[in-house]
C-alpha cells in the first residue's frame, strides 16, 4: 500500500470514528484503549466490594460476638441479628472476597486493562487481532461479575465453601446454607469468567505473534509485553482445567454423578454417592490455582520492569535473563500444584517431587528480584508514585517469597498449612505484590489512558499509608500462624489457648481498616483526575517505548499516517552516544553506533 493510499484509508477511518454514537464508542467499543478502561473501572468497582468484605470479617475476628450496627445494615437481620455476625455469612464473606480479589480484580482487571492498553501500543499495531472478540471477552467478564454479585442477594446466602470450593461442601446443596443456589451461581459465574479469560488470552497471543511493526523483533519487545504474552499462554494452558472441574462439580450437584463424592453421610443419612474422590477436585483446581498465582503476578512484574527502568534512567539489568526467568516461571508454575495438597494424604515420595519443583521456582524469582535491585543501584531515581509502588512490589515479592520456601517444603508445610501463616504468605506474594503492580501501572499509564495527570501528592499519601498498613496487616499474621491460630474460623473464643493472640488480631484489624479507608484517597484522585486533572503532555515520563509516540488525543488506529518503524531495544536510557538521557525506539541508529548488549 502506498503512503498516499494509506493516508487516504486513515482519513476515511478517522471520519468513521467521528460518526460513532455514545453506545458504539463507550459501551460496545472494539477499540482496545476503550476496552482497557472498561476493564479497569469494572475491576475497581469489584475491588471496592472485595476490600469492603475483608473489612467486615476483620472486624468480626478482632471483636467476635460484638454488636455492630453496620453489620445489621449491610447483612440484614438474617445474617447479623442485633448486629452480631452469623458464622455462615462469615464464611461467605471470606469465599466471595477471595473469589473477587483473585479472579475479578487481580486477574481480569490487571491483565485485561494493561494487556489491552499496551500490547497494540507497544508492539506498533493499530488494534488487537480481533476487536470484536476483545469486546465479547469484556462483556463476558462483566456478565460474570454481575452474576457473582447477584449471588450475594440469594435468600440461602452466597457460596461459603471457601474460594477453593472443595467438595463435598460445594457438591451437596444440603450440606451448608451457601451450598444451594449461591454455589450454583458461583459456578455459572466462573464458567463465564473462564470463557472471557480464554478469549482475551488467545487474542493477546495472536496479536503479539502476528501484528508487530517493522523492526520489532522479539528481543526488542518491552518486558511488559513478554510478561503479558507468557501470562496469556499460561491462562490458555491452565484455565480450561478449572472449567472442567466446575462442570464436573455442576454434574455432581445437579445430575447425580459421583466424580468428587464417595461414601457420604449427612445427619445420619447415608447418601447414594460412591466411587468419586474429593482429592481429584483438588488436583484439577490447583492445576489452575498455582499457575493462577503467576497469571496474577507476571503482569505486575512486567509493569514493574518498565516503571523501574524508566524512573531509574538506566537500561534494565539483564534483559535476556529477565525473559528467561519469565519463561522458566511459566513452565515451573504448571508442575508445582501438589504443594497445596501436602496434607491431603499424598504419597511422601510424590510430596518430595513437588517440594523439589517448588523450591526450583525460587531461582528465576530471585533472578527477577536481583535484576530489579541492580537496575535501581546508582540510578538517577525519579521517586514518583508509580516508582514507589514498583519498589514496594520488589519488597513484598521478596518478603512473601521467603515464606514460600517454608511452605514449599512438605515437612514444614504440614505444621503451618491451615494457619494464618499461609494467609500472610499468599497475601504478600500474590495479593499485595499484584496490587502494587496494578497501582504502579495506573499511575504510570494514566496520562496515556485519560490524557490527564494524577495528583502526585495524593499518590504519595496513598503509597505510604498503603505500604505501612499492608505490612501492618500481614507481617503479624506470620507470628499468630506460627503460634497455631487456624484460618477460616470466625471466632477463636472457644480456645483459651489463643486468648493471648486476640490483641494481635485487634492490631491487624486496625491496620486493615486504616489501609482500606485510605484507598478512598486513590479513588478520589482517580475519578476526579479523569475530568479535572492537569492535561498530560505526549511523553510525560520521557520514556522510550512506542505508546508515547502516539498523540495524547485518542484516535482510531493509534497513529496518524504510517505506523512507526523500530530501530532499537526499549531500554536505551542514559546512552552515552546521545545528548538526551532517553532514546525512543523509533530513533534510527547513528553511523557506527553499536547496539547495546542486553
Amino acid at each position: 500500500m502506498s503512503a498516499e493510499a494509506h493516508d487516504h484509508g486513515h482519513d476515511h477511518e478517522h471520519e468513521h470514528h467521528h460518526k460513532e454514537t455514545f453506545i458504539t464508542k463507550y459501551i460496545f467499543s472494539t477499540d482496545h484503549k476503550m476496552i482497557a478502561k472498561q476493564y479497569l473501572i469494572t475491576g475497581i468497582f469489584m475491588g471496592i466490594i472485595g476490600v469492603g468484605m475483608s473489612m467486615l470479617f476483620r472486624m468480626q475476628l478482632a471483636w467476635p460476638e460484638e454488636s455492630f450496627k453496620i453489620f445489621n445494615i449491610l447483612l440484614g437481620d438474617k445474617w447479623a441479628p442485633d448486629g452480631v455476625m452469623a458464622n455462615d455469612i462469615y464464611l461467605s464473606l471470606v469465599t466471595i472476597h477471595g473469589t473477587i480479589m483473585v479472579f475479578f480484580v487481580l486477574t481480569a482487571a490487571l491483565s485485561g486493562t494493561f494487556s489491552n492498553l499496551l500490547i497494540p501500543l507497544q508492539i506498533g499495531a493499530r488494534d488487537m487481532a480481533s476487536g470484536f472478540m476483545n469486546m465479547i471477552s469484556y462483556w463476558l467478564f462483566f456478565l460474570s461479575s454481575i452474576i457473582m454479585i447477584s449471588s450475594l442477594f440469594i435468600e440461602s446466602g452466597p457460596a461459603n465453601s471457601g474460594w477453593t470450593i472443595y467438595p463435598p461442601l460445594s457438591a451437596l446443596p444440603q450440606a451448608i446454607s451457601g451450598s444451594g443456589l449461591g454455589m450454583t451461581l458461583w459456578l455459572v459465574s466462573m464458567a463465564i469468567f473462564i470463557a472471557s479469560s480464554l478469549m482475551g488470552s488467545l487474542n493477546y497471543i495472536v496479536t503479539v505473534i502476528n501484528l508487530r511493526t517493522k523492526g520489532m523483533t522479539m528481543t526488542r519487545l518491552p518486558l511488559t509485553i513478554w510478561a503479558f504474552f507468557v501470562t496469556a499462554i499460561i491462562g490458555v494452558v491452565s484455565f480450561p482445567v478449572l472449567l472442567s472441574a466446575a462442570l464436573l462439580l455442576i454434574f455432581d450437584r445437579s445430575f447425580g454423578t459421583s466424580f468428587f463424592l464417595s461414601d457420604i453421610y449427612i445427619a445420619g443419612e447415608v447418601l447414594h454417592y460412591q466411587g468419586g474422590s474429593p482429592v481429584l477436585f483438588e488436583h484439577l483446581f490447583w492445576f489452575l490455582g498455582h499457575p493462577e498465582v503467576y497469571i496474577v503476578l507476571l503482569p505486575a512484574l512486567g509493569i514493574t520492569s518498565e516503571v523501574i527502568a524508566t524512573n531509574s534512567r538506566k537500561p534494565i539489568f539483564g534483559y535476556r535473563a529477565m525473559i528467561m526467568s519469565i519463561l522458566a516461571i511459566a513452565f515451573l508454575s504448571t508442575i508445582v500444584w501438589g504443594h497445596h495438597m501436602f496434607i491431603s494424604g499424598m504419597n511422601p515420595f510424590l510430596g518430595s517431587v513437588f517440594t523439589f519443583t517448588t523450591l526450583l521456582i525460587a531461582i528465576p524469582s530471585a533472578v527477577k528480584a536481583f535484576n530489579y535491585i541492580t537496575t535501581l543501584w546508582k540510578g538517577n531515581l525519579q521517586l514518583n508514585p508509580a516508582m514507589l509502588f514498583s519498589i514496594g512490589l520488589v519488597s513484598t515479592f521478596i518478603t512473601g517469597g521467603l515464606t514460600g520456601i517454608i511452605l514449599g517444603d512438605s515437612t514444614l508445610d504440614i505444621n503451618v498449612h491451615d494457619t494464618y501463616f499461609v494467609v500472610a504468605h499468599f497475601h504478600l506474594v500474590m495479593g499485595i505484590s499484584a496490587l502494587y503492580g496494578m497501582f504502579a501501572g495506573i499511575y504510570h499509564w494514566f496520562p496515556k489512558m485519560f490524557g490527564r495527570m494524577l495528583n502526585k501528592n495524593m499518590g504519595y499519601v496513598h503509597f505510604w499509608v498503603t505500604a505501612i498498613c499492608a505490612y501492618g496487616v500481614f507481617f503479624p499474621m506470620h507470628f499468630i500462624g506460627l503460634a497455631g491460630l487456624p484460618r477460616r474460623y470466625y471466632t477463636n473464643t472457644n480456645f483459651p489457648l489463643f486468648d493471648d493472640l486476640q490483641n494481635v488480631n485487634v492490631l491487624i484489624t486496625t491496620f486493615a481498616l486504616v489501609g482500606g479507608a485510605f484507598q478512598l484517597v486513590f479513588l478520589y484522585n482517580f475519578f476526579s483526575s479523569i475530568f479535572y486533572g492537569k492535561k498530560a503532555v505526549q511523553n510525560p515520563w520521557r520514556s522510550n517505548t512506542l505508546e508515547w509516540t502516539t498523540p495524547v488525543e485518542h484516535i482510531h488506529g493509534n497513529w496518524p499516517g504510517e505506523i512507526p518503524e523500530v530501530h532499537r531495544w526499549p531500554y536505551d536510557y542514559s546512552n552515552p552516544n546521545h545528548e538526551e538521557d532517553f532514546v525512543l525506539q523509533t530513533t534510527p541508529m547513528k553511523p557506527g553506533e553499536e547496539v547495546l548488549h542486553h
